[in-house]
């Protein structure tokens, strides 16, 4: 009964979108300082935080990395035209990039393109081939366009909490 409960969608009250807003900032913070923040005893965030994990509120917890720091010093947002948007072929295109691991975001869209892509590469000779592979060997790109970032203004994963 407890599996069924964690699948159903669950509403959010204020108490809980204050906790989301405080572990998008900084997911170590401890649940000690997260219910002095939000007036909450730390078992009640601990509660919260683990019922938001089990139906799907919180996807994942994960470290950020600066690409710098590794180093990956090109990002490319990348407009790719697909031949035509039957279903096998833009499930083709989503699959690839998908297991394609210099692709960060990857986005299916309107407006004339098919999907929107940000990839991340270490230099421009690992870009171009990474390029020559993705779309130049692949019959089902019409085409595609580059766009490379010149500064990364700002890259965040927080979403607004309503």
């Amino acid at each position: 009964m407890a599996g069924e409960q964690d699948k159903s969608p669950r509403a959010l009250d204020s108490f809980d979108r204050a906790i989301l807003r405080l572990v998008q900032a900084d997911n170590k913070m401890p649940q000690r300082r997260i219910g002095e923040a939000v007036n909450l005893s730390a078992a009640a965030v601990q509660r919260r935080i683990a019922a938001m994990e089990a139906s799907g509120v919180i996807a994942r917890n994960v470290a950020i990395v600066d690409p710098d720091a590794v180093p990956l010093t090109i990002t490319s947002i990348v407009e790719v035209q697909l031949i035509n948007e039957h279903a096998p072929t833009v499930e083709l295109a989503r699959r690839m990039f998908l297991d394609t691991p210099e692709v960060q975001q990857c986005y299916y869209v309107t407006g004339g393109v098919s999907f929107m892509l940000v990839i991340v590469t270490s230099d421009m000779r690992a870009y171009s081939a990474l390029t020559k592979r993705l779309f130049a060997e692949k019959e089902f790109i019409a085409s595609y366009r580059s766009l490379i970032a010149l500064d990364r203004v700002k890259a965040d994963t927080s979403i607004i909490i309503p």
